[in-house]
């Protein structure tokens, strides 16, 4: 079967949210204000679709299989973090009438793959490798620099795959008060 990884689009929100949030977890719960699961996915749907945020499908990629979503990434680089999050503690701060923070999860100068998720029913047939070799050919193609990602420390198969493709773990991160490891590539030109 033949994967194809293309730039998201709107209309791949009903498809990649949900797929979002399972990676995510938790963290759905602060990127969209809400609570219940209903909400947040709406929410997210809202997000996905809009232009100025981390989640927006300007920041997203889907891998296609059987012409579905099997998989996506969601990759930005530490600068655009910035001004996306800042929009992000705008919005949901205007909306909760209290101020919201957003959690770093980039150092400055890294390209950050905030989400790389694979449906369950594709799962097995190297998507989440063709996504994370997809971000580092985006970064070639751009200079080379520092690739990053944060993986929760309990996630044993996705640390090895990370160091299997040549990521470091450089540093304790915590994300939402959880804990996380900060892992590091350096891409070359």
């Amino acid at each position: 079967m033949e994967t194809i990884i293309r730039k998201a689009k709107r209309e791949d929100a009903e498809a990649s949210v949900p797929l979002i949030m399972e990676a995510i977890g938790d963290i759905s719960m602060q990127m969209t204000g809400e609570t219940e699961e209903s909400a947040i996915t709406q929410e997210f749907i809202h997000l996905f679709t809009q232009t100025s945020n981390r989640h927006s499908f300007l920041n997203t990629y889907v891998a296609e299989m059987e012409g579905q979503v099997a998989g996506v990434l969601v990759f930005y680089t530490a600068e655009q973090a910035v001004t996306l999050d800042a929009n992000l503690e705008k919005y949901l701060s205007a909306k909760s009438g209290t101020q919201v923070t957003i959690d770093k999860e980039t150092l400055p100068g890294e390209w950050y793959i905030d989400t790389v998720v694979v449906d369950p029913t594709y799962r097995g047939h190297g998507i989440g490798t063709k996504l994370l070799n997809f971000a580092e050919q985006v970064v070639k193609n751009n200079g080379g620099g520092k690739l990053s990602l944060n993986v929760e420390t309990e996630k044993e198969a996705a640390i090895r795959l990370y160091n299997r493709l040549g990521f470091e773990n450089v540093c304790p991160w915590t994300i939402i008060g959880e804990p996380f490891y900060h892992m590091v590539k350096t891409v070359g030109p």
